[in-house]
C-alpha cells in the first residue's frame, strides 16, 4: 500500500471517529447519499441570514442591524435576490396584535445585501406574520392578521363565550407588487364565514353542508383571538392557486388566485379544498383528525403539470402527533386531476407517505415551527424547529445528514456546547440545488464555520484516491497554476464541480454552463488539489 493511500485511510478512520465529539453543526453526513446543495437558515433571536454548504460552512451571509429579528421566513430568488421577513426587536408583546410568529416587514435585498424594496404593516388593524410566497411575476403573497372588535365579531355570528379578549384576529392574504409598492390583490377569510350559533346574525347556516366556508365558532384555542394562526403559504403557478396552513384548525386550505379582489370576496373566493380535520366543518370527530399543528405546508413541485408524478401533492411537517412524535407527510390532493368529496369529506382518506425520524432522539420532535422539503433525489430534508435540528432521510428511511443550528439566544456557540430546547429555534431550512440559477457566477467558497472552535477535520472528507487516475472529460490550464485556473469541458454541457485538498476535504464547489470557466484561486494555499465533476471524473491540480 502506498504512503498516500495509507495517509488517506488514516484520515478517513480519524474523521469517522469524530462523530461523537460534535454536538452542534454537522453531527453526521453520508456524502454519497446526501443531496448536494446549499442550505438557507434564518434562526430566531438574531438578525442575520446564512447560506451554508452541506458541511456546515458559511458560503454567504446577509447581515442586518441587531435591532431586528426574523418575522419569520426567508427565500433566495433565482436572480440572487433575497426575500426576507423581519420585525423590530421591540415590536413584540407591547403591540396591539402580537402572538408567536409575529412579523412586520418584508424586504427584497440583492446578493450583496443592498435594499431594493420594503413593505411594512403593523398597526391596530393588521399585522404581517409568519410567511410569504414569492411569485413568478415578481410579486409577493403575504399573510396578515386582521383585527375584528367585539361588535364586528358578534355581528358576524361569533359566540360571545369565545371572546375572552373581546376581539378576533382573522386572516387576510395580500399580494404586494414591489415595483409599484402597492397591494394589487387580496383575500379575506372574513368574507367566507358560516355559523350556526345565532340565526339573527350574518353567515347563519350549517357548516356540514358548506365545507367551502369557515365555521366562525370552531375553536381549539379557548377563545384566544388568534383564531386561525396561518403559519405557511405557498403559490402554485400551474394551478394559479394558494395553499394556506391553518394550524389552529389542524387543516390546510386551498383557495383560487385566478380572481379579482372583488371576486375573491364572493363565492369565487370560497375554499376550493381543505384537509386534515373534517371536524372543523362538522364532518367528523376528534379521532378523524390527521393534522396536529402542522407547519410548512407546500406543493412538492409547483411546476408539476397534470400527468406528472407530483402533480397536486402537498407536503408538510406534522408537529404534535398524539404519540409525542413529529412527522413529515405527503398528501395527494388530486383525484383524477380534481379535488373531490366522499361522504361530505375531502379525499384522500389518509396520507400517501409518512416519515418519522427512525432513530431515538427527542430533538426530532417539535411542538411548533419546523419544515419539510422533499428533494429531487427522493430524500426529505426536515427541521424540528424548537431544537434547530435538521436531518435528511432517504426513501429507505435512513438518516444521511444531521445538523444542529449552532446558536444559543442568537449567539454562536462553541463546538462541544450542549443546547436545550428553544436555545436555537429556527423557522425553516431550505436547500437549493448546486445548479440553482442564483449561484451562477457567485463566490460560494467556504468562509468558515458558524460555530466557534469548529471541528474542521470532521466533514467533507471523501476518498478521491480511487478516481485520480481517471481520464476526465475536462482539462485544467495552466497546471501548475498561481492565481487563476481555466476549466475546459469537451462538450461544454452545464455541470457542477467540487475541489478537494489532499486529505479529501472539500474546499470549494461551483457550477458552470460554459465551455471554458475561469476560477479565481488568489486566496488558496499552495499545494495539491483534486477537481471532481458530477460524473466523478477527477483532475489533479497544483497551486504554486
Amino acid at each position: 500500500m502506498s504512503s498516500k493511500v495509507l495517509t488517506l485511510l488514516i484520515t478517513l478512520w480519524f474523521c469517522s471517529h469524530l462523530h461523537s465529539q460534535n454536538t452542534v453543526g454537522i453531527l453526521s453526513q453520508e456524502v454519497s447519499e446526501t443531496y448536494e446543495g446549499y442550505n438557507l437558515l434564518f434562526p430566531h433571536n438574531q438578525s442575520n441570514v446564512y447560506l451554508l454548504d452541506n458541511c456546515g460552512q458559511i458560503v454567504h451571509s446577509w447581515e442586518d442591524d441587531e435591532e431586528f429579528r426574523p418575522g419569520n421566513s426567508v427565500f433566495l430568488l433565482q436572480n440572487g435576490d433575497l426575500v426576507k421577513c423581519k420585525r423590530a426587536r421591540t415590536s413584540a408583546v407591547s403591540n396591539p396584535i402580537w402572538a408567536g410568529g409575529g412579523g412586520e416587514t418584508v424586504e427584497i435585498r440583492t446578493w450583496e445585501n443592498e435594499l431594493l424594496h420594503s413593505f411594512t404593516l403593523n398597526d391596530s388593524l393588521f399585522r404581517l406574520h409568519h410567511d410569504v410566497a414569492p411569485m413568478p411575476n415578481g410579486n409577493i403573497l403575504m399573510v396578515a392578521w386582521e383585527n375584528k372588535n367585539l361588535e364586528e365579531s358578534i355581528a358576524a355570528g361569533r359566540n360571545p363565550d369565545l371572546m375572552s379578549q373581546d376581539k378576533v384576529w382573522s386572516e387576510v392574504i395580500l399580494e404586494w407588487n414591489p415595483g409599484l409598492d402597492s397591494i394589487v390583490w387580496q383575500w379575506s377569510a372574513w368574507d367566507h364565514l358560516i355559523q350556526r350559533y345565532d340565526a339573527t346574525k350574518a353567515n347563519f347556516g350549517q357548516p356540514n353542508n358548506h365545507p367551502e366556508l369557515i365555521d366562525l365558532n370552531y375553536d381549539e384555542v379557548n377563545g384566544h383571538p388568534d383564531w386561525l394562526h396561518i403559519n405557511a403559504i405557498d403559490y402554485n403557478p400551474i394551478l394559479d392557486q394558494i395553499v394556506l396552513s391553518v394550524p389552529h384548525f389542524n387543516e390546510f386550505w386551498i383557495i383560487d388566485h385566478n380572481t379579482t379582489t372583488e371576486e375573491a370576496a364572493g363565492e369565487e373566493g370560497d375554499l376550493l379544498y381543505r384537509w386534515g380535520n373534517p371536524q372543523a366543518y362538522d364532518r367528523g370527530a376528534s379521532g378523524d383528525k390527521k393534522l396536529y399543528f402542522q407547519h410548512d405546508v407546500r406543493w412538492i413541485d409547483t411546476n408539476a403539470v397534470e400527468g406528472d408524478e407530483d402533480f397536486g401533492k402537498i407536503s408538510l411537517f406534522n408537529n404534535r402527533l398524539p404519540d409525542g412524535k413529529s412527522s413529515a407527510n405527503i398528501i395527494h390532493t388530486m383525484v383524477d386531476g380534481q379535488y373531490q368529496l366522499q361522504n361530505g369529506r375531502y379525499l384522500p382518506e389518509d396520507f400517501e407517505r409518512t416519515l418519522i425520524y427512525p432513530e431515538t432522539d427527542t430533538r426530532a420532535f417539535s411542538n411548533a415551527l419546523s419544515s419539510a422539503q422533499f428533494l429531487p433525489n427522493g430524500n426529505a430534508l426536515l427541521l424540528a424547529g424548537r431544537w434547530g435540528f435538521a436531518y435528511e432521510i432517504t426513501p429507505q428511511e435512513e438518516v444521511v445528514w444531521n445538523y444542529i443550528v449552532p446558536v444559543k439566544a442568537g449567539k454562536a456557540v462553541e463546538q462541544g456546547a450542549t443546547l436545550e430546547v428553544n436555545n436555537n429555534i429556527t423557522f425553516r431550512i431550505e436547500r437549493y440545488d448546486l445548479e440553482y440559477a442564483a449561484f451562477e457566477g457567485r463566490d460560494l467558497s467556504p468562509k468558515g464555520y458558524w460555530e466557534l472552535n469548529p471541528n474542521e477535520g470532521f466533514c467533507g472528507v471523501v476518498n478521491v484516491q480511487n478516481t485520480i487516475e481517471n481520464q476526465a472529460t475536462f482539462t485544467l490550464f495552466p497546471n501548475p497554476a498561481t492565481t487563476h485556473i481555466a476549466i475546459e469541458t469537451k462538450d461544454g454541457k452545464p455541470q457542477s464541480f467540487e475541489v478537494y485538498d489532499v486529505l479529501g476535504k472539500r474546499i470549494h464547489s461551483f457550477w458552470s454552463n460554459q465551455s471554458i470557466k475561469t476560477l479565481d484561486m488568489t486566496n488558496w494555499e499552495k499545494g495539491i488539489y483534486f477537481m471532481v465533476n458530477e460524473e466523478g471524473e477527477t483532475q489533479k491540480l497544483v497551486v504554486q
